[in-house]
Order: C-alpha cells, then structure tokens, then sequence
C-alpha cells in the first residue's frame, strides 16, 4: 500500500512504481481485446473486422458508464484510506456492488433487445449488420462480470495496491487467447466466437478479483450486517454519478461519431477503428499516469497533506511529458504497421497511417491534460472535471462536422486534437485559480 510519504521520498518514483502495473494490465486488457481482432481479421477478412469495429462505441458506451462510476468511488475510498477512515470501505464496496449490479443488469438486457436497431441507428453498412449485431448481444452477456471488477479493482487500487488489476488482467489475457484461437480459428465461430471469448475472459478476470482482494486485504471484507449502507449512498454517489454521466455522454457522443465516420465506407471505419485500438494501447502509460496522480493526490489530500499532493502532480507533469513524447515518435513511425498485423490491405493501412500522423501530433498536449485532470479530481473536484469533459465532447462532435471539408475523413483526428487542446486550457485555469485561492487563504490565516 502507498503511505502518505516520507521526508525524503521521491515522488516521481513512488509513481512509477504505483502506476506501472496499471499500466501493464491497461495494456493486456488491451492486447486481449487485439486477440478478437487480430484472430478475426487474419481468419475470417476486413469485413469481420469493421463489424466488431463498428459496436466499439455502443460496446463502450456501458464500459466508460461502469469504469466512470467506479472511478469516482475509487477517489472517494482513497480519500477515506488517507484520512484513517478504514471501516467505510467496505460498506462503500458492498453498497455499490448491489446498486450498480442491478442497474447496469438492466442496462444489459436492454442493450440485448434494442441491438439492431442501435445498429441501424447509427447506419451501419449493410455487409457488416449481422455480425454486428451477433457480437454486440453476445458481449453484452458480460456486463454483469465488468461490474464487479471494476468495483472490486477499484477499491483495491484506491488502499494503494496497484498490482492486483494487473494479476487478473493477466488471468484474462490469457483465457481470452486460448478461447479465441479455439472458437474463432478451431471452431470456426468468426465473430461469434470471438464474442464468446471475450465473455469467459471477463468472468475470470471477476472471479479472480474477488478471491485476490478478499484474501490479501482484510479492509474490504464485508462485515456481517453491513452489506448494505444507506449512509454511503450519498456520499458514494456525489463522487460516482458525474464521471459516470460524462461517461454516458461520452459514449454517446462516440456513437454519434461512429455514425459520421460510417458514412466514410468501410475501408475508413476498418482503418479507423483499427487505428484507435493501436491508439488506445499507446495512450495507456498517460491515461494510467493521471489515475495514479489522482490516486495519490486523494490518499494525500485525505491525510491533510496539501504540499506532498501537489508535488505529486508537478512530478506527475514532467514525467506526462517525456513520456508522452516518447508515444508520439513510436506512433508516428510504427502506427500504420501495426494497423497492418490485423490483416488490413493496402487502402485500410494507408488510411491508418494517416490517422496516427494526424493525430499524434496532440499527445503531449493529451499527456499534460491528464496530468492536471488527475490533480483536480484527486482534489474532490469530480463535479467540474466532468462539465469540463463534456464541453470538450461537444466541441469534438461540432468540429468533426464543420471540419469535414477541410481535412475529409481526417477531421476525426483533429477533431479530437482540438478537444485535448480545449481540456487541457481548462483544466490549467481551475488549478491557477485554485492554487491562488489557497495562497490568499494561507495568507489570512497567517
């Protein structure tokens, strides 16, 4: 577990240490998510790819909504580890698995039903329908497991140990493969397959989540009679519903710009949607970067430790840069290859290539963004991180139109740029004001 430091720490390498296997297990989740991909598209051709590639942004839609809630929990338990308040923990983890696995059950069964006409909705091309809508409705079978995972992942990354998403992530990545190879490249499952791999992957990676955090950490054992805390809800759902609702819209406004970038043919949404899993993997060490600033800056602030929080984010800000950096050269030079080894032909990889250009030139402007989202949300400020989240979607969603012109199917790429930019601008001017507020207070006290 992380502690709230030590005279002669060194920050910087404290989060090195808690944010490296976040970033292993974000890169295996990953690398597990390619395996349906790659299988696929090497096996079964382009057209099988762009279908799972077309429910990405439907799929993910509940993926950020869950990840969202318990991203604002996590800050909330850390807060409590900081402050020495242990035996809230597990009444937060053991009211939430309740709430939220009966709402996004729901949520499943409801995705299940509406499938094709979400798929229609969003003018999915005509050769990919079917097995877009065979992939998406098996994949909603695992909502449930992601659920209970991420709350379990959640709290345990919160007390400070960062290794046990990594374990079963690791666990997953590799039952993902084994069932992939036999379903899609045995069986001969295609798509369908892939699907069902996925859903075993998600419910080993639960099972072990659990059976890890009950043994290694007593703090998030349930106590009997305190399953279920009303006292918790309030304070639970301050700090989860406004990242969970940027979250939903978030995802909703990636539907809408699945369905502009539809009407570029299928080649565009092959390359593009190929390209953003390379994307998603090399954005990783930054977006687990700016959880572990967050982390660390809530387990400090929880503690009263205001200095150590922000030395937390000024060391996480120079290693943001150098490591965003160290992204965008091997991006730019190897990001078309990569969107090849998912057995893309020449106009898919060429339209790749263009993509990661286009797009890496912002990294570092996304890297520093996260850095002082981390800060502020470590800080409490879930609220306005949120706000400041969905103004930027929707400035993305209005330049992808008005832009069209200009940079053709690019335009996703800057769009996007365009909106780090804007996130990052914001994020800077609340902690400018924030840091000045706190000097003029310090003052008046003195």
């Amino acid at each position: 577990m992380i502690s709230s430091g030590t005279k002669n720490e060194n920050i910087a390498w404290t989060l090195v240490k808690f944010c490296t296997p976040l970033i292993l297990s974000g890169i295996l989740q990953q690398l597990y998510n390619w395996a349906d991909a790659f299988i696929v598209g090497n096996v079964n051709g382009e057209t099988a790819l762009a279908a799972i590639g077309a429910v990405s942004s439907i799929n993910n839609f509940y993926i950020m909504a869950i990840t969202g809630f318990t991203t604002g929990l996590s800050i909330l338990i850390a807060q409590k580890f900081g402050r020495g308040e242990r035996e809230q923990i597990s009444r937060i983890l053991s009211t939430f698995l309740v709430i939220l696995g009966v709402i996004f059950t729901v949520v499943a069964v409801v995705v299940f039903n509406v499938s094709g006409r979400l798929l229609t909705v969003m003018d999915t091309p005509a050769d990919i329908f079917e097995n877009s809508k065979t992939y998406l409705q098996i994949i909603t079978v695992g909502v449930p497991f992601l659920t209970v995972y991420n709350l379990y992942a959640a709290a345990i990354r919160a007390i400070g140990d960062s290794r046990a998403p990594f374990y079963a992530v690791l666990v997953s990545s590799a039952v993902n493969v084994v069932m992939d190879i036999l379903f899609v490249a045995g069986f001969g499952w295609g798509v369908k397959g892939a699907a069902v791999a996925t859903v075993i992957a998600q419910a080993a990676m639960t099972a072990f989540m659990i059976i890890y955090g009950v043994c290694r950490h007593p703090v998030i054992r349930f106590k009997k009679g305190e399953i279920f805390s009303r006292d918790c809800l309030a304070k639970g759902f301050s700090f989860g519903t406004p990242p969970m609702v940027q979250s939903c819209i978030n995802s909703f406004g990636n539907m809408i710009l699945q369905a502009f970038m539809n009407g570029f043919g299928t080649a565009t949404v092959a390359a593009i949607t190929t390209a953003y899993r390379v994307d998603c993997i090399a954005l990783l060490p930054v977006i687990n970067l700016g959880s572990g600033i967050s982390t660390l800056v809530a387990q400090s602030y929880g503690a009263g430790d205001k200095k150590r929080a922000w030395n937390i984010f000024k060391s996480g800000v120079g290693l943001m840069i150098i490591v965003s950096s160290v992204l965008t050269l091997l991006v730019v030079t190897f990001g078309g290859k990569m969107v090849e080894i998912f057995g893309a032909g020449p106009e898919v990889v060429a339209i790749g290539t263009d993509f990661f250009r286009s797009l890496a030139k912002f990294y570092v402007i996304y890297g520093l963004a996260m850095a002082c989202r981390g800060y502020i949300e470590g800080l409490g400020e879930v609220l306005y991180s949120s706000i400041i989240g969905v103004t930027a979607l929707a400035v993305r969603i209005i330049n992808s139109y008005a832009l069209k012109p200009v940079f053709d199917n690019m335009v996703i790429a800057y769009a996007e740029g365009i909106s780090w930019t804007l996130l990052l601008a914001l994020f800077a001017a609340r902690i400018a004001v924030k840091r000045k507020r706190d000097k003029t207070t310090e003052e008046i006290n003195i």
